[in-house]
């Protein structure tokens, strides 16, 4: 039984993604449907919960982006033959301990040009939330007001081409 997985990514990834035929190298850190998302949000249902990893998903992928990549955040649905939870994660991260293949790639989710000016600003107070800064969080945050579109995976190539 296979696990759908968020994988954090970026434009460049996507490129790489193309070029090497699946996702890695391993473990590929992602996020998904966990039990511990499960119990700490028992109010709401299966379509939210997912809703809740994209977003999480969606939020590392800032910590990821080049002065090569788009300004957006990018993430990557796959189905993955299995997952860990990360040890001492209370969250929906996962690692998947093989490549994930092309094939098993369902989807890209993708900021539109729209969120550029604030998934920039993200991308430079990223380091500074993650240690706890309080305004850089409130930058971070702001990409939260932006939805991400849906691509179906034969428009990857046009996405990480930008």
């Amino acid at each position: 039984m296979s696990t759908r997985v968020y994988v954090p990514s970026s434009t460049t990834r996507l490129h790489d993604l193309l070029v090497s035929g699946g996702l890695g190298p391993v473990p590929v850190v992602a996020h998904a449907l966990t039990d511990e998302v499960r119990g700490a949000m028992p109010e709401l249902g299966e379509e939210e919960l997912e809703y809740a990893a994209l977003t999480a998903a969606a939020q590392d992928s800032l910590g990821l982006l080049t002065d090569e990549d788009r300004p957006a955040r990018v993430v990557v649905v796959a189905e993955a033959p299995s997952t860990s939870p990360v040890d001492g994660a209370e969250s929906s991260l996962v690692e998947v301990d093989e490549v994930i293949a092309l094939t098993k790639v369902v989807a890209v989710h993708i900021d539109s040009e729209e969120a550029a000016d604030d998934v920039a600003a993200a991308r430079a107070a990223f380091a500074a939330a993650q240690e706890g800064d309080e305004e850089a969080a409130k930058t971070v945050d702001r990409c939260l007001d932006h939805e991400l579109g849906w691509f179906a995976t034969q428009e990857i190539a046009e996405l990480a081409d930008g």
